[in-house]
């Protein structure tokens, strides 16, 4: 297995797949191939191959992939044939609505505690997950395995926020945060800007197309302005 060469944009292509089979098992189907895969659900069949290929070979001549067994792999890969627990820093809006989050009842990560500096929130529940000091911090991970933090408080706490994360054991972190981060050591950040993502489309709506919705360059939207 080529674990050493597995970039993220592949791990984020296998839970794709992932969710894709899951799609296909529910509607009874027992086998599919890497072209029925991709024609399916608008992906790219040698990108398929190609991922797949790092870590075996799922396929059978003739057949395709047998959809139960490549499920199984893949729920194996990403290291979600276990329970997850979540803790989320932040019980604010964000903080909140991620802790209500529907999506997770169907995943195996469920949020266990949310965090708080403020005595007001302390004690409190979002729907069964309750709010905890974060001065307690260490002693809630420990307590209930939390094993996945949510960063979801404002740019100039972050960072003291990540070093609590990371005294307390914690490998996994997701960073709502708008700013970048500084880990230590093996501890892995997944960063999600909304801000950023919605500017890049905004991006796409500033500049001038076609009737075919592809972007003109520069040139172009000049020359069709004089016509």
């Amino acid at each position: 297995m080529k674990v050493e060469k597995i970039s993220e944009l592949t791990t984020n292509r296998l839970s794709i797949y992932l969710r894709c089979l899951n799609d296909l098992a529910a509607q009874g189907a027992k086998t599919v191939s890497s072209d029925g895969l991709a024609k399916k659900f608008h992906l790219n069949s040698a990108q398929i191959r190609k991922d797949l290929a790092y870590f075996g070979e799922f396929g059978v001549r003739g057949v395709g992939y047998y959809i139960d067994d490549l499920r199984k792999h893949l729920t194996k890969i990403l290291g979600l044939d276990k329970k997850h627990c979540v803790g989320i820093i932040g019980a604010g809006r964000l903080g909140t609505a991620l802790a209500d989050y529907y999506g997770f009842a169907q995943s195996n990560f469920s949020v266990a505690a949310l965090f708080d500096a403020d005595q007001d929130k302390i004690g409190q529940k979002v729907g069964t997950v309750e709010i905890f000091d974060i001065k307690s911090f260490a002693e809630t991970v420990k307590k209930y395995k939390i094993d996945v933090a949510v960063i979801a408080v404002p740019a100039e706490f972050a960072q003291d926020v990540l070093e609590q994360i990371t005294n307390s054991g914690i490998k996994a972190v997701m960073n709502f945060a708008p700013i970048p981060l500084r880990a230590k050591g093996d501890v892995k950040i997944k960063n999600v800007d909304l801000t950023i993502s919605l500017e890049s489309l905004s991006y796409f709506l500033a500049k001038p197309s076609n009737k075919n919705g592809k972007i003109l360059k520069p040139n172009a939207a000049k020359s069709r302005i004089k016509q």
